[in-house]
C-alpha cells in the first residue's frame, strides 16, 4: 500500500479488505449502498499523516489529497476530526482551495473549531481560562522536573497545550516521569490529560472526537459512518460509533496500525499499515464508488 513508483507497478486501486467484524461489514455494506448519506471522518496525525517527531513538521500523506478529493464528492461528506488548531490541519494537510474537496470539514481541537472547505471560513470559541495559566505554569514546572524533562518539547495549541517526549533521550521514562505532576498541574485549573503517542496534552473536559463525531453524524441524519484513528484519542471516536451503531447507524472502524498503540486494532474492524494504508483504502473506495 505505499507509494513507491515504477515501471512495473500496478496503480489500480487495492480491493476493499473484508470487515473482521458482523458490524464492521454491515457499516462498509451501509456506505456502499448509500455513499451519498455517509461520513467519512478521519483523525490526523498518524491517520492521514505519518508521525515525526517535529509536529510543526507533519503532513499528510502525499497520495492523501487526492484520495479525499476522489471520495469527498461520491459521500456526504469526509470530516477531518483532530486536536490540532484546525487552521493547522488544514496548512499540513494541504487541504485549502482544493478542486473536489467542498465537502471537507476540519473540525480541529477535538471539535472545537470548524473549518470549511467550500467557504474557507473558520469559526472558534474563545479559550478555557485554565490554558491560559498551564501555558504560564508549565515551564518552572518542567524545570523543577529536571532530567524528567530533557528533551521534551511544549506545543503551544491555542485551545491546548501539550508536552512531547519523543525527543527525549529515553522517550518513554519522560511520559512516565511528567504525566502525575501534568495530571496535577491540569486539574488544579480545570483541565484533563489526554496521553497520546510520547504526549501528554493538557486541555478542557468534555473535548473528545467522539463527542464531535457524534454531533457532526447527526448534524446531517447520515445513514453511515466510517471512522480511522490511530491514537488514545481515538477511542472515544471509536466509542460513538458504537453508540452510533445501537441507534441505528451503521459503522465502520478503521485502524491506522503501528507498535506504539496497539489499543484500536483490538477494537477495530480493518486495521491497515499507517496512513499509507488509510489513503489506499480511501482511494480504492473511491473506485469502488465510481
Amino acid at each position: 500500500m505505499g507509494s513507491h513508483q515504477d515501471s512495473t507497478r500496478d496503480d489500480s486501486p487495492q480491493p476493499l479488505p473484508t470487515p473482521a467484524t458482523a458490524a464492521g461489514r454491515e457499516g462498509l455494506d451501509a456506505l456502499l449502498a448509500d455513499p451519498g448519506r455517509a461520513v467519512v471522518a478521519l483523525d490526523f496525525d498518524g491517520t492521514l499523516a505519518p508521525i515525526v517527531p517535529d509536529p510543526d513538521r507533519a503532513r499528510a500523506h502525499p497520495d492523501a489529497v487526492p484520495a479525499l478529493a476522489a471520495l469527498a464528492p461520491k459521500v456526504a461528506s469526509i470530516a477531518v476530526i483532530t486536536g490540532r488548531p484546525a487552521e493547522v490541519a488544514v496548512h499540513h494537510g494541504g487541504f485549502a482551495d482544493v478542486p473536489g474537496l467542498d465537502r471537507l470539514v476540519v473540525l480541529g481541537h477535538y471539535g472545537a473549531e470548524r473549518w470549511d472547505a467550500a467557504t474557507g471560513t473558520l469559526t472558534t470559541p474563545e479559550p478555557h481560562l485554565g490554558v491560559a495559566a498551564v501555558r504560564a505554569e508549565l515551564p518552572a514546572l518542567l524545570e523543577r522536573s529536571g532530567p524528567a524533562a530533557r528533551g521534551t518539547w511544549t506545543e503551544d495549541k491555542g485551545h491546548a497545550v501539550a508536552v512531547h517526549t519523543r525527543r527525549a533521550p529515553d522517550p518513554q521514562a519522560a511520559f512516565d516521569a511528567l504525566r502525575a505532576p501534568l495530571t496535577g498541574l491540569a486539574s488544579r485549573h480545570g483541565l484533563i490529560v489526554e496521553p497520546g503517542r510520547m504526549v501528554l496534552e493538557l486541555r478542557p473536559p468534555g473535548m473528545d472526537k467522539g463527542a464531535a463525531l457524534r454531533s457532526y453524524v447527526h448534524s446531517l441524519d447520515a445513514a453511515s459512518v466510517l471512522f480511522a484513528g490511530d491514537d488514545l484519542g481515538d477511542l472515544p471516536a471509536y466509542a460513538a460509533v458504537d453508540v452510533l451503531r445501537t441507534e441505528g447507524t451503521p459503522g465502520l472502524l478503521v485502524c491506522s496500525g503501528s507498535d506504539e498503540v496497539t489499543e484500536l486494532r483490538k477494537r477495530a474492524d480493518v486495521e491497515v499499515p499507517g496512513p499509507a494504508g488509510v489513503v489506499a483504502l480511501l482511494a480504492a473506495l473511491a473506485h469502488r464508488l465510481a
